[in-house]
């Protein structure tokens, strides 16, 4: 790295907090994120949009087909060398068409049409939950980066007053060179730790941003009673079913299942042939004049009576039902080891928890008096130092992976249990 991006790059890590203060800021807690996620949403918005277009199916399969009305007259009568002779001397003929739909096949398309939509209705909640379970991982996990953040700032700025008054001894011949060149090391891994939180904090702000589409930096409000909250005692078999129960995909594949059945009753229903009824007035081209005449058309179902297309159908039904299966089998899967590693996340959380507490911060601010007096080594201050940061890295990890094990059960059972 060349000196001139070497101090762009610490003037830019240094002056973060001042951009980040200077942008618009949005303070939020859970609650009010989810407020926000909800009314701008646009992938809400668009799935709302799939549910209004197939409700709007269900009105199109209750309409009857329209009446034909066909009306025939002489464009060219040549014994009388007369064009458009459809006067009482001339032609004309019309007839009036309606289809009349048999077997109840109207009726199973509008039971197909309701079933899709209420697969479009879960559609939706199978995406809100989804996105609801990425909303709230990164929050917490935008929170436990801006801590760590914070505790990198405050021991940045101690190294660097460090660096500078071990320089001056330095360079006085009081100390050895090797003392400040340790001190530097310390420093650079530090800056590196930080640049890497920073860029995921950075990639947390804008998954953020895109999921409750504002423009602002997103400051996550929540204490550590928001976190214990996560930690409740839910037996495994009530997580199992209640996803059986509540789950948005298992849900859709059933209805899709009872859809594919429906096409399957559809498609025996068209055996039955639909009726054509008629009535016709004829001027001059039937056997009397001014003839009117009635009749039916009727297609014999003798040759095709849509073998192919039940057959087709009756596979589709057994293969919804060996992919329900599946899911099913899936889910059980899923949520049983989910549920393992919730319990792992809450053993881990509670053991660094009780690891870290104030006198932490108590001890490194002595460690650095006493390395400052000389009273330390470096190597013992720089070994603490790196233990004390391994401690609040390892805490803000557990916090995270705790919130995100007990929203992944929340997303796997289709219920906030948690």
């Amino acid at each position: 790295m060349s000196g001139v991006t070497g101090k762009i790059l610490f003037l830019f890590i240094f002056c973060f907090p001042a951009m980040v203060t200077a942008q618009d800021t949005l303070r939020i807690n859970i609650r009010q994120a989810d407020s926000i996620f909800l009314q701008n949403s646009y992938y809400l918005l668009a799935a709302s949009m799939n549910i209004e277009g197939q409700n709007a199916l269900v009105i199109q399969a209750k309409l009857y087909p329209n009446a034909v009305l066909t009306i025939d007259f002489n464009a060219w009568d040549p014994e009388n060398n007369k064009i458009l002779h459809a006067g009482k001397t001339g032609q004309k003929a019309i007839q009036l068409e309606q289809l009349i739909i048999l077997g109840g096949k109207r009726k199973a398309e509008i039971e197909i049409a309701k079933t899709n939509a209420g697969i479009a209705a879960l559609e939706l909640e199978q995406t809100t939950r989804n996105l609801k379970y990425r909303l709230h991982s990164s929050l917490y996990a935008a929170g436990q980066q801006e801590f760590l953040l914070g505790q990198y700032n405050q021991q940045m700025t101690w190294l660097e007053n460090l660096l500078q008054s071990y320089q001056v001894q330095a360079d006085k011949g009081n100390i050895a060179l090797k003392e400040v060149v340790r001190l530097k090391g310390a420093y650079l891994k530090l800056h590196n730790d930080r640049s890497a939180v920073l860029k995921t904090w950075f990639e947390t702000q804008a998954d953020l941003q895109q999921l409750m589409q504002v423009p602002a930096v997103i400051r996550f409000e929540f204490s550590e009673d928001d976190i214990t909250r996560y930690i409740r005692v839910i037996a495994p078999e009530t997580v199992q079913s209640t996803a059986g129960e509540s789950r948005p995909d298992l849900l859709i594949l059933k209805q899709q299942q009872v859809l594919a059945n429906q096409h399957l009753d559809l498609q025996k229903r068209y055996v039955v042939p639909d009726l054509t009824v008629f009535s016709a007035y004829d001027q001059r081209g039937g056997a009397f004049m001014n003839q009117v005449n009635a009749g039916i058309a009727l297609p014999l179902p003798f040759l095709n009576r849509n073998q192919g297309n039940i057959k087709a159908a009756a596979f589709q039904s057994r293969e919804t039902g060996y992919q329900l299966k599946a899911l099913e089998n899936e889910v059980n899967s899923q949520v049983r080891n989910a549920y393992a590693w919730y319990n792992q996340s809450i053993s881990e959380y509670r053991k660094v928890s009780g690891l870290y507490n104030a006198d932490f911060d108590l001890t490194l601010k002595g460690m650095t008096g006493n390395f400052q007096k000389r009273n330390v080594s470096i190597m013992e201050f720089i070994d603490f130092f790196e233990s004390y940061n391994d401690v609040i890295t390892e805490l803000t990890r557990t916090r995270t992976q705790l919130v995100a094990a007990a929203e992944e059960l929340n997303r796997l059972a289709g219920k906030d249990l948690y």
